[in-house]
């Protein structure tokens, strides 16, 4: 019975993740017809003459920069003059215009400062007349990293470690990092003008604002130096980081550096933001693979926020609620988006959806009929070479069977180990995707 339920939910969790895959998304949104080069996307019909193009750049990167890079290059062909795109390691491509630069994630390191000053020489190259297509996706906040003049890299990868092992939401994390940055914070808009900008985001975010995917460095920031400060007090930290950061922000908090620009700055004027894909769309996707089999579908977009294991018992209670309602022998699967933290307690290995699994299983524990799959859209849950977990009934007793307790090891932060011994880990390899995370609950009504 385990083994039908995860392969069902494992199927919704694979239609989520190819309804997302970057050079599709990028290939619709960007093409070439009838002498135009055309951006097509919800909301954002952009047509640009192709005899009025002096030059066309790529720039940006992130977790799908390989992908969407790629994507970009077919679809342009030889209208790309140059380009340098920061993408994750291990997955390089080459191309004779166009730079990859493998950088580091969750934390910034000297590739993401090699990256971001290139990107900055591009930009600040371009002009009137060129035409730069920016793609940006989620991770491109740690790999595209360029500090504030007098801070150091490592000073500022400290930040970043402290304020995710403190469970410092995506939002706060980037109102931080915005503020600690040459190119953050509508930076690059800045560094591009006049050229025109047409900005291609896959979002990683809740709400897909173009300000936090990436750190917005395309789109204006409604966040200050006040605001970074006040995310560093709340998690405890603000005497934690290093002197140079806490300097930083001061001078800025009182006007001796220069904020970063706001709407209505000029910077914007010629740039264009377009979605091309996010959680929502997975979200859809996974429903409809459901539907196909005849179960009933909730959605639950910005559901997974907060601490893991918080969210997981809310999450099982609706699943419970879902239960009640239904007809005698009908189904039903909620889905559920966003992006969960989790607070570091112990030195275990795991991720976020792997502990929000862990979690689930201890709720459920005896419960018949009521399965659960929680996974990174990205293929990589924390430090593993898992997306995420599948949890059901019987996922405690099954662990007893092996002498390991699940308590234990959702006290550890330790779900990894667990998951791996049931054989119930949700392994996709790297996806070149990024849209955050689902949890996929299933139920049948006796």
């Amino acid at each position: 019975m385990t083994s039908r339920r995860k392969e069902r939910l494992s199927r919704y969790f694979r239609a989520a993740l190819a309804a997302v895959e970057p050079s599709g998304l990028v290939a619709s949104a960007l093409r070439k017809e009838d002498g135009f080069l055309a951006l097509s996307a919800p909301g954002n019909g952009r047509r640009i003459p192709l005899r009025s193009l002096r030059n066309v750049y790529l720039a940006g990167g992130g977790k799908a920069g390989n992908a969407m890079g790629e994507a970009a290059l077919s679809a342009l062909g030889d209208l790309v003059a140059e380009g340098v795109l920061a993408v994750p390691r291990g997955g390089k491509r080459i191309s004779g215009k166009v730079r990859f630069v493998e950088a580091g994630h969750p934390v910034p390191d000297l590739w993401s400062l090699a990256a971001a000053r290139e990107i900055l020489t591009l930009l600040e190259y371009a002009g009137e007349g060129d035409l730069v297509i920016a793609l940006v996706s989620g991770g491109g906040s740690a790999m595209i990293s360029s500090p504030a003049p007098g801070i150091a890299p490592e000073e500022k990868a400290a930040v970043s470690r402290l304020l995710l092992r403190a469970g410092a939401d995506i939002a706060s994390l980037n109102t931080v990092r915005k503020h600690l940055s040459e190119i953050k914070g509508g930076n690059l808009a800045r560094a591009a003008y006049p050229a025109t900008v047409w900005a291609l985001l896959l979002s990683d975010v809740p709400g897909d604002d173009p300000s936090v995917i990436a750190s917005g460095p395309f789109s204006p920031d409604p966040t200050t130096y006040a605001d970074a400060i006040g995310v560093l007090e709340r998690h405890g930290l603000l005497y934690a980081v290093p002197t140079a950061v806490r300097r930083h922000l001061v001078e800025g908090m009182e006007g001796r550096i220069p904020e970063t620009p706001k709407p209505g700055d000029p910077a914007f004027e010629k740039v264009t933001c377009a979605l091309v894909g996010s959680n929502g769309m997975a979200m859809e996707a996974a429903a409809q693979a459901a539907a196909a089999d005849g179960a009933e579908t909730v959605l639950l977009p910005g559901f997974l926020r907060g601490e893991a294991r918080e969210c997981a018992k809310e999450f099982c209670s609706r699943l419970r609620a879902a239960a009640i309602a239904l007809p005698p022998g009908r189904s039903v699967a909620l889905i559920a988006g966003g992006e969960t933290t989790v607070r570091v307690r112990g030195n275990g290995r795991g991720g976020r959806s792997q502990e929000f699994a862990l979690a689930a299983a201890i709720d459920l524990y005896g419960e018949e009929g009521i399965a659960v799959l929680s996974g990174g859209t990205d293929g990589v849950d924390g430090p593993t070479d898992a997306a995420g977990a599948y949890a059901d009934g019987t996922t405690m007793a099954r662990a007893e069977t092996l002498g390991m307790s699940a308590r234990d090891h959702l006290e550890g932060n330790d779900a990894y180990p667990l998951f791996h011994a049931l054989g119930d880990l949700v392994v996709t390899g790297p996806t070149g995707t990024n849209v955050t995370d689902l949890a996929i609950g299933f139920v049948r009504s006796p």
